[in-house]
């Protein structure tokens, strides 16, 4: 199986951590087919990163400003039989990329996602819950290995078939340099996969491995805050897409059953010594908050403004 790493990044801030996601990919016990490196409408860090990566494949982002963008760009200039996704701000344990292509075993198996960690750059805080460890880009307390709704994007992977199925990441949905924290470009994209394809798997593996940095200013409560409001208003773009039932179907059961679960494992170690399991306690409280506030706020700015189509919107860029 010939899988395709694409890499999107945006900034020379992330100088060191883009050469570092490279080189965790060169070292990969199962090689790749190629590396490519998609720049988001940075000429100077395209023109740095080219000589500096010469085995890589590094081009800009032909699409939208934006992680859609980038992501379809990268699809499109990839030749592997699967196209890998990897955080520009991430490095990827050695068997990442078998961990994957095993996943692939099953013929219906469209998309397989991996286990993410989180790096942090500063002292884990005591108030933060391993059930919103989505907020810097991790993998969750809740989530099981085996068939899932949806992968995160960051450590995904897709056979080149998806996309002709699918399309590709909608434009308007993901980050954007500079913007609110926005996501769920991938969430959007793997519904739409299955809603058009309903015989279609896609897998949680977490013997798929990398490490997230999380740098010392997302440990502070405020970004916490920003990025549960900002979550909530990309699941409403989300859910316009796609509809509300299969938009929510897995925070549904997240909120009422693993938040309620975090909840009372945060009370039990604050009444069992530990003080700080009540602050977990009312940041579930308080995440679950920001969430459905924002998706609040999203669903009636939604009203108002279509969510485009990917396919359309990345041919006019062009």
């Amino acid at each position: 199986m010939k899988i395709s790493v694409v890499i999107c990044a945006y900034t020379e801030d992330r100088w060191d951590d883009v050469l570092a996601a490279v080189g965790s990919v060169r070292a990969q016990s199962l090689p790749p087919h190629e590396i490519i490196v998609v720049v988001d409408h940075n000429p100077a860090l395209l023109g740095r990163l080219r000589p500096a990566l010469p085995d890589v494949k590094v081009i800009p982002n032909a699409g939208f400003r934006g992680l859609s963008g980038g992501k379809n760009t990268g699809v499109a200039a990839a030749n592997g039989d699967v196209v890998a996704f990897l955080d520009d701000d991430a490095v990827a344990e050695a068997e990442w990329l078998a961990a994957m292509a095993a996943g692939y075993d099953g013929p219906d198996v469209a998309g397989v996602g991996g286990l993410t960690l989180p790096m942090w750059g500063t002292t884990v805080p005591r108030w933060f819950p391993d059930e919103f460890a989505w907020v810097v880009g991790c993998t969750y307390r809740g989530m099981v290995a085996g068939p899932i709704r949806n992968l995160m994007g960051g450590n995904a992977s897709f056979r080149r078939e998806a996309f002709d199925v699918a399309g590709g990441f909608r434009s308007g949905i993901g980050r954007t340099a500079g913007g609110r924290p926005l996501g769920c470009e991938e969430t959007e994209f793997c519904i739409r996969l299955r809603q058009a394809a309903p015989e279609t798997v896609l897998l949680f593996e977490d013997n798929a491995v990398i490490w997230h940095r999380v740098p010392a200013e997302r440990a502070r409560f405020a970004y916490f805050r920003g990025r549960c409001y900002a979550e909530g208003l990309s699941k409403a773009m989300v859910t316009q897409s796609v509809g509300v039932g299969d938009g929510l179907a897995s925070e549904r059961r997240h909120a009422l059953v693993a938040l309620p679960r975090g909840v009372a494992r945060g009370l039990r170690a604050a009444v069992t010594g530990d003080p700080s399991g009540l602050g977990r306690a009312a940041s579930i409280v308080a995440g679950l908050a920001f969430t459905t506030a924002g998706y609040a706020a999203g669903s009636i700015h939604g009203r108002r403004r279509p969510v485009v189509n990917a396919r359309h919107t990345e041919q006019e860029a062009q």
